[in-house]
């Protein structure tokens, strides 16, 4: 069975652990050190969140800024509409910031987009399939 990891740069884990909990995400403590927690977002999907040092050790290159530019967008399905708004109130209460408006596609898909404490940008959305 395959698993993903999302590897992203953090300045501050406290900080970062007390963002994603407000929104209901729990982390796994068996994968996380003083540095560097994992996220659980599903089962087999998780999110590694390491402080920036940390997470220079596994690139070649310099961390993207993403406050000022995105290398990445992070996309999640919300079971309903209503889980959309719910989240992105979370976000917002917790310190994120509204990336682009809500946006509505007459049914078949709702969405919001926001930026975590360090300007990641996650992306929650309900679609709904296409009748038959």
């Amino acid at each position: 069975m395959r698993m993903i990891f999302v590897n992203l740069p953090i300045k501050n884990l406290a900080a970062s652990k007390a963002f994603f909990a407000a929104l209901g995400f729990s982390f796994n403590p068996d994968f996380s050190d003083e540095k560097t927690t994992c996220m659980i977002i599903e089962e087999n999907i998780f999110a590694m969140l390491m402080e920036e040092d940390r997470f220079k050790d596994f690139i070649n290159n310099g961390i993207s800024d993403a406050t000022k530019s995105q290398e990445v967008l992070i996309a999640l399905s919300a079971a309903s509409k209503e889980e959309v708004d719910e989240t992105f109130a979370k976000a917002i209460a917790a310190g994120g910031k509204e990336w682009k408006p809500k946006q509505d596609y007459e049914g078949f898909m709702y969405g919001c987009s926001f930026q975590d404490i360090d300007g990641h940008v996650w992306e929650i959305v309900h679609m709904v399939p296409q009748a038959q």
